[in-house]
């Protein structure tokens, strides 16, 4: 749109396999696409507001330094998270709003749950309570997730008040929804020692439940000794319970090697008990890539490390790992790897494409395939 400075703000928008981006150049809006560029009025694309949500007077002079949407689960409605350079605002569709102070300069990175606020010192994540915490938790609490909670709270300190909490508890039959509570709330905390509370308070009532199905239990178990290992600072990726069953399981083991953790995906697979094919075997074969452009060994020593570490492990192709060493201009290492590979029709077409003639001859005639 013939700019004479960068622009204010710019944002890219995806709807029905089409990406635009929306361009804000002083008071105006531009709609740019792979072809053309046209000024915005409202009624030309559902991807803009077609009236007004809400108006709210921030009493700050100053621009924001950041605007992001703030999603919230629960209710369903959105809030919209403005920093200042010292100053945070949540502003929903009312006349109030939240503010909270900052330290320092901080960044704001929207997320599917909420908002992360990155600064040099901290990273702290601004989201609605759920449900279920919000049940627990709340002062004065009578959900049967906090009566339960108390009951097995007493119980550890031998009181008879855990019976007259559990009583209350069994006689208006809210003894599964106590127990679901409490898993559910788990989920949701980042504190190990409270994820432990509420579910020994759920294994507590489960005790006095004749059928209840004990799946959602051992899975949050699992889900929070995984959210636990990936959240520890050495590794660093703090998902909330949310963002992990978004993203499942495969594309966090995925982030996990990209980021060359092979021995805590390997653990994760084992643990959550993933097939081979699925988990370690593909693990592995991503660390053999990955070794073979180790630059400060023999290939020797690359190619006994690596038929080591997988021997005979299924799924895993000897043909592609070498395949990737002559890629990486290491031929003579690729030779070595396909030493290991027992299937011929894997071998001879490397060779051949290595313009290793004789070898592959040699390969070939080994194998008593005559195609070959």
């Amino acid at each position: 749109p013939g700019l004479q400075q960068p622009p204010g703000c710019w944002t890219v928008l995806s709807q029905d396999r089409v990406t635009v981006v929306l361009l804000a150049v002083g008071p105006e809006l531009f709609l740019l696409d792979n072809t053309s560029c046209s000024s915005v009025v409202c009624s030309l694309t559902p991807s803009l507001p077609q009236e007004k949500l809400c108006e709210f007077n921030s009493t700050i002079r100053a621009p924001p330094k950041q605007m992001v949407w703030c999603t919230r689960p629960r209710s369903r409605q959105r809030a919209v998270v403005v920093a200042w350079e010292r100053q945070l605002m949540v502003v929903g569709n009312s006349s109030e709003c939240i503010r909270f102070v900052l330290d320092e300069d901080s960044h704001l990175v929207p997320e599917l749950d909420g908002v992360r606020i990155l600064s040099r010192t901290s990273h702290e994540f601004l989201h609605e309570i759920p449900e279920a915490s919000q049940e627990i938790f709340r002062i004065a609490s009578m959900a049967p997730g906090a009566l339960l909670l108390e009951a097995q709270k007493e119980y550890e300190k031998e009181s008879q008040k855990a019976d007259e909490y559990l009583r209350e508890i069994r006689e208006q039959q809210l003894l599964p929804e106590a127990v679901g509570q409490c898993i559910e709330a788990a989920g949701y905390e980042h504190e190990p020692h409270t994820q432990k509370s509420l579910l020994r308070a759920a294994s507590f009532g489960k005790c006095f439940l004749d059928k209840f199905p004990p799946e959602s239990f051992v899975r949050m178990c699992q889900d929070l000794r995984v959210l636990n290992a990936i959240r520890d600072y050495q590794i660093g990726i703090p998902l909330t319970f949310t963002q992990y069953k978004q993203l499942t399981i495969e594309v966090l083991l995925d982030r996990l090697v990209l980021r060359r953790l092979y021995p805590l995906a390997i653990r994760i697979c084992e643990f959550l008990r993933l097939p081979e094919i699925q988990g370690v075997s593909r693990i592995l074969a991503h660390w053999a890539c990955s070794k073979v452009q180790q630059k400060d060994k023999s290939d020797e020593e690359v190619a006994q490390a690596i038929n080591h570490k997988l021997g005979d492990t299924p799924g895993i192709s000897y043909s592609e790992i070498a395949t990737r060493a002559y890629d990486c201009g290491r031929a003579e290492l690729a030779i070595k790897l396909l030493e290991y590979e027992p299937r011929s029709g894997e071998q001879v077409p490397l060779l051949l494409k290595m313009k290793r003639s004789k070898l592959a001859l040699g390969k070939a005639i080994e194998s008593g395939d005559t195609d070959l």
